[in-house]
């Protein structure tokens, strides 16, 4: 035995020298380009036939993999390794080999281990009489079991376990085929296969069938998926899913992706479904989206949205959209300049709707250059929007074209006593052309000149525990012409009022329009930060005009000599509470918009809930009032089990408009999703459905959803 202190030391080192120098020296032994082996071990002797004989605490490491036994005795005649354990076996990060004993070559990559257990990943294991590697690559194992379940003495049964006769493991290709294969559940056979092949858990991405799942609605009836992935390339899959109901529904949908050069990406899905539904027509939809690097830092981007009919899409759970959009964009974005050329497509997915008055085809481009001069930044901006609709009747069917250049100029200065200025000047040419409308001259042109002056003052408080406050109160002046033709809005029909756009030039948010006037935008926020990251603010604002121009609808906030009050308050704390107020409201408290946003996560559980609140606005296609409550909620049972739901509330109208309910299992070796949902609005071709979704999936192989397994205690 090894002594101890510095003899032991001495001892030690000479038998780990000894060890390598016998390695090394045995006939047939790698060259040193190959890797040495190293040994180590409580004792090391060798035989006069020229042996090598290793007790105690032994270990050996040849290049990534790596072996500890208590005896391991090498004969140089057969150039083979006699082994005797318990052993471990490990081979880098994904691959350990348990065993009673070996008979294992030099490298440790051929060879046979008994009463063995193979584990892949932490997470599936395969039991054996006994295991044979062959050209470092196949682990065959006979009358062998593989489950990724826990197994303790008081439950030596697992949930599920696949037994068969033969399973053979291709490290190479990370795959396992079985040979009589039987599947149990608890210990009951529930279905055989003479051949099986599965993904090991180290395998990302193969060819296959995916985890199926079963499918319940009132709509469709009961059905079942059963994808399948076809690994088409390093960069490109395939997913197909057929979908089959007990009501002659049947569906195939598909899923494309591929990976390109400079960050690219292509995707596209789309389903072809004949259903009692849509008086057995085909029906079905199509969505693409991509990215693509061009020469020159150009980017192409493109999205495509079609659908057969407008109550498709809710009939299988699949999109909830009003209206699909399609689009081309080429851009490139630098450091001092930008440009942006487009194309949209508009597709209305309501029965209520008329198509042929929505803008259906939008094109334009925008160009953005900005430069630093006279101590300032100057900013130049073309714009050109066109926008057409299919219909030709008058008004209804107005089709416009704008061109807007705008050149402008800031400067920053400190003013003394922590004071803050800042001075913008801006002019601005516009020209529409405007057809089918009476209501408006063919053509428009305006030239508005824009100059603004900005004062900041904050107030910076530190106090104990790292608490700092800032306080800031702002004034802000522009002046601007009160006279000019204003066209029809079609590019700027959302207004938003908040605290983005408190201290903006313009707040029209398109080409088509341009805020007038002399005002003054006024506001106050304060800001309390601490060392543990926890924020609490506040933004308190409004605007003041010299005249009322009634550029902008009452909704909005922004009408009147006097706009709304805007108060924007927000919580956020380490611990996980999220709290938004956002509050547009005139002087009798009378809101025009209102959104709450509240969200407090922990491990346990999680809870986000959300009310919206908006005056109806016909410009906006909005003729009725909204006020809308939605909830998600999360909250975890046990180590094992999870319940989720979520809730969104029509309150002007006192109903829900849908809601859902899942329960979710997740063990060592076994995940499984139960939901029910429920949809409760209808109209004229969607009835309101209930559905029902069961998926389970075997942790353990590949192509599993990654979601981390749950380790299982063993009590007793």
């Amino acid at each position: 035995m090894v002594g101890k202190g510095l003899h032991g030391f001495v001892l030690h080192f000479a038998f780990v020298v000894l060890a390598m120098l016998a390695w090394a020296t045995a006939p047939g032994t790698a060259h040193a380009t190959d890797g040495l082996a190293s040994l180590i071990a409580d004792k090391i002797e060798t035989t006069p036939q020229g042996a090598l004989i290793a007790t105690g605490n032994v270990e050996v490491i040849y290049q990534t993999t790596r072996l500890r036994a208590t005896h391991i005795a090498f004969d140089p005649a057969t150039d083979q390794l006699d082994i005797t354990g318990p052993l471990q076996l490990v081979e880098g990060s994904d691959i350990i080999l348990l065993a009673d004993q070996a008979q294992l070559s030099r490298d440790l990559q051929i060879g046979i281990l008994r009463s063995a257990r193979l584990v892949l990943n932490q997470q599936l294991q395969m039991a054996a009489q006994q295991i044979t590697r062959s050209d470092g690559r196949y682990s065959e194992l006979s009358r062998a079991i593989a489950s990724s379940c826990q197994v303790c003495a008081a439950s030596p049964t697992p949930l599920w376990e696949i037994r068969a006769r033969r399973i053979v493991h291709d490290q190479q290709s990370h795959q396992i085929y079985f040979d009589n294969a039987q599947f149990r559940i608890a210990g009951v056979p529930v279905f055989y296969m003479p051949r099986l092949r599965m993904p090991d858990p180290t395998l990302k991405r193969a060819s296959g069938f995916l985890m199926p799942s079963l499918r319940s609605s009132s709509t469709f009836g009961t059905g079942f998926a059963l994808p399948y992935f076809w690994k088409i390339g390093k960069s490109r899959d395939l997913t197909l899913t057929p979908f089959i109901s007990n009501t002659r529904a049947a569906s195939l949908g598909l899923r494309y992706r591929q990976a390109l050069r400079n960050d690219g990406k292509l995707e596209f899905e789309a389903a072809l479904t004949r259903d009692s539904l849509g008086d057995d027509q085909p029906r079905g939809y199509f969505y693409g989206n991509g990215t693509i690097g061009l020469p020159a830092d150009y980017t192409l981007s493109f999205g495509i949205e079609t659908v057969s009919d407008t109550s498709y899409l809710l009939d299988y759970s699949l999109d909830q959209k009003n209206r699909l959009r399609s689009f081309a964009d080429l851009s490139r974005f630098q450091r001092d300049r930008a440009i942006s050329v487009w194309v949209i497509g508009t597709q209305s997915n309501l029965a209520t709707e008329n198509g042929s008055i929505l803008p259906g085809r939008e094109s334009g481009m925008i160009y953005q250059h900005r430069l630093t001069a006279l101590g300032g930044v100057m900013d130049t901006e073309f714009q050109a929007a066109s926008l057409y609709r299919r219909s030709n009747t008058d008004v209804e069917g107005r089709d416009t074209t704008t061109l807007s250049a705008r050149l402008g100029y800031t400067a920053d200065r400190h003013l003394g006593g922590g004071l803050l200025g800042q001075i913008q000047a801006q002019i601005r040419a516009d020209f529409s052309d405007i057809s089918q409308d009476s209501a408006y001259p063919s053509a428009l042109e305006s030239m508005t000149p824009i100059g603004a002056v900005s004062l900041r003052w904050p107030w910076v408080k530190s106090g104990a525990q790292g608490t700092r406050q800032v306080v800031s109160p702002m004034l802000q002046l522009v002046h601007s012409n009160d006279t000019g033709t204003d066209g029809p809005n079609d590019h700027s029909a959302l207004v938003d009022f908040d605290e983005g756009n408190l201290f903006s030039l313009n707040r029209f948010p398109g080409a088509d329009g341009v805020e007038r006037g002399t005002r003054a935008n006024l506001g106050l926020s304060w800001l309390q930060t601490n060392r543990e990251g926890d924020e609490i603010g506040l933004v308190i604002g409004r605007v003041l005009r010299a005249r009322n121009l009634g550029q902008f609808n009452a909704s909005t906030g922004l009408d009147g000599l006097s706009s709304d009050w805007l108060v924007v308050a927000r919580v956020a704390q380490s611990g996980g509470l999220a709290l938004t107020e956002r509050a547009v409201f005139d002087d009798a408290l009378d809101f025009a918009r209102n959104e709450l946003r509240l969200a407090y996560d922990t491990t346990k559980w999680a809870v986000s809930s959300s009310h919206l609140y908006l005056e109806p606005d016909s410009a906006e296609d909005r003729p009725n009032l909204t006020s809308e409550w939605a909830l998600d909620a999360r909250y975890q049972l046990d180590s094992t089990w999870s319940a989720a739901t979520a809730w969104r509330v029509d309150l002007e109208r006192g109903t829900a408009t849908e809601g859902t309910f899942g329960l979710q299992y997740t063990n060592s070796c076994v995940a499984l999703d139960l939901s029910l949902s429920r949809r409760f609005t209808s109209s004229t071709t969607v009835e309101p459905t209930t559905k029902l979704g069961l998926t389970v999936e075997l942790i353990g192989f590949g192509g599993s959803s990654g979601r981390a397994a749950r380790a299982s205690e063993c009590r007793g």
